[in-house]
C-alpha cells in the first residue's frame, strides 16, 4: 500500500468515526411555539432532535381532548355522536374525579356549559340571570358522569367535558414520559405557564421557574417575577383571576366559574401556585384553590405535605399583596448565592 492510500484511507476511518462521535454527542435543544392558543418552550439534553415527536404527541392530545377542535374526540363526546373513551380521556376523567372529591366539588370539568353563560369560552355571552345559572346547574357536576369501562355514561345528554384546565398539565407529563423513553434525563417543558422539569440544567443546576406577581394589566401579557422555585421531577402551575377578567356595567368578571353554584368566582384571591409530582395534579389544583377561595385553601393545605401551595392575596384595606404559602412550597423557593 503506497503511503498516498494509507493516507487516504487514514482519514476516512478518521471521519467516519468524527460522524458517529458526533452523532453520540449531547447537547440542548430547545422546542418552541404556540399549541391551543398559548405558548410553549421546551429545552432537554439529547443526542439526537425530538421535535417530531413533541409535535406528534401535541397533536394527538389536540385531537383528544380539545373542545376548540370539532374533530376531537370531546368534542364528540359533547355533543353525543361517541361514547367511547380514549386512554387520554380516561386519565383526565379520573384525575378529575379525586381533585373533585377531595375539594369538595370545587374542581369540576363538567363547568363548561357555565363558563360559555359567562361568555369565556367557546361560546360568547351576556351576563347570566339566576334563573339560568339554576337551570344550567342541573346538568353540571361530576355526580352525573361515570364510566363503564371505555364507555361514558351521562345521566343528562346535555352535560358536557372540558378538560382546559388540567390538559396542558397532562400534556406537559406526556412530553416529559417520551423524553425520558428516548434516553433524555434532563429537560424541562413549559406550556402556557405550565412546567415539568427533570434533572438540571445547562450549568448543572436545578431548573430554576419565576413564578409571576398578580398585575392590573388585562390588555397586554408582564412578568414581573414574584419569586423563583428550584425543580427537579416535580411539577409547579399558577392560576389567577387577575388577568382573565373583564367589567360588564358595574360589575367585575372572573373566568373562574364555582361549579357548585354557577357563580363567576371574584375574591381577593389573585394568584394560586401549586408544585406537586405531576403537572396534570398541578394544573388541576390550582383551579380547585382558586375556586375554593384563600381561607378554605389554607385551611386544606395547611397540612398537606404531597403539594406545595401558595396564594396571593390582594388586602382590600391597605392595597396589599398577602403572601402565604405552606411548609412545602418554602422548601422550594430559590435562594440566589
Amino acid at each position: 500500500m503506497t503511503k498516498r492510500y494509507a493516507a487516504i484511507l487514514i482519514a476516512l476511518v478518521v471521519a467516519i468515526v468524527m460522524m458517529f462521535v458526533g452523532r453520540g454527542r449531547k447537547h440542548f435543544y430547545t422546542s418552541e411555539g404556540v399549541v391551543w392558543t398559548t405558548e410553549y418552550h421546551i429545552t432537554y439534553e439529547s443526542n439526537q432532535d425530538l421535535s417530531d415527536s413533541i409535535q406528534l404527541i401535541f397533536n394527538r392530545i389536540d385531537m383528544s381532548v380539545s373542545p376548540y377542535n370539532k374533530a376531537s374526540l370531546i368534542s364528540s363526546l359533547n355533543e353525543n355522536t361517541s361514547w367511547r373513551v380514549d386512554a387520554y380521556i380516561k386519565r383526565l376523567l379520573e384525575a378529575s374525579a379525586d381533585v373533585n372529591r377531595q375539594s369538595g366539588g370545587a374542581y369540576d370539568p363538567t363547568v363548561m356549559p357555565l363558563v360559555n353563560a359567562w361568555g369565556f369560552g367557546y361560546k360568547s355571552g351576556k351576563m347570566p340571570t339566576r334563573a339560568q345559572l339554576d337551570s344550567i346547574l342541573a346538568f353540571v357536576g361530576m355526580d352525573k358522569v361515570s364510566l363503564h369501562g371505555d364507555t361514558l355514561v351521562k345521566r343528562d345528554p346535555r352535560l358536557m367535558l372540558d378538560f382546559s384546565s388540567i390538559a396542558k398539565g397532562m400534556a406537559c407529563d406526556e412530553i416529559g414520559r417520551m423524553l425520558t423513553r428516548n434516553g433524555v434525563r434532563n429537560w424541562l417543558v413549559e406550556i402556557g405557564g405550565e412546567v415539568m422539569a427533570s434533572g438540571v440544567n445547562k450549568r448543572g443546576t436545578a431548573w430554576q421557574v419565576s413564578v409571576d406577581m398578580p398585575t392590573s394589566e388585562t390588555d397586554e401579557v408582564t412578568h414581573d417575577s414574584a419569586l423563583t422555585l428550584a425543580l427537579d421531577s416535580e411539577a409547579v402551575a399558577t392560576s389567577g383571576n387577575y388577568r382573565k377578567w373583564r367589567e360588564q356595567g358595574d360589575h367585575k368578571i372572573s373566568h373562574i366559574i364555582d361549579p357548585r353554584t354557577g357563580d363567576s368566582r371574584v375574591g381577593t384571591l389573585l394568584s394560586v401556585t401549586v408544585i406537586a409530582p405531576d403537572c396534570m395534579m398541578a394544573d388541576a389544583w390550582a383551579t380547585a384553590c382558586m375556586v375554593m377561595g384563600d381561607s378554605a385553601t389554607r385551611a386544606l393545605m395547611e397540612r398537606r405535605k404531597d403539594l406545595g401551595v401558595m396564594t396571593i392575596v390582594g388586602d382590600t384595606v391597605t392595597g396589599n399583596l398577602v403572601v402565604w404559602s405552606n411548609a412545602p412550597f418554602a422548601d422550594h423557593i430559590h435562594s440566589p448565592n
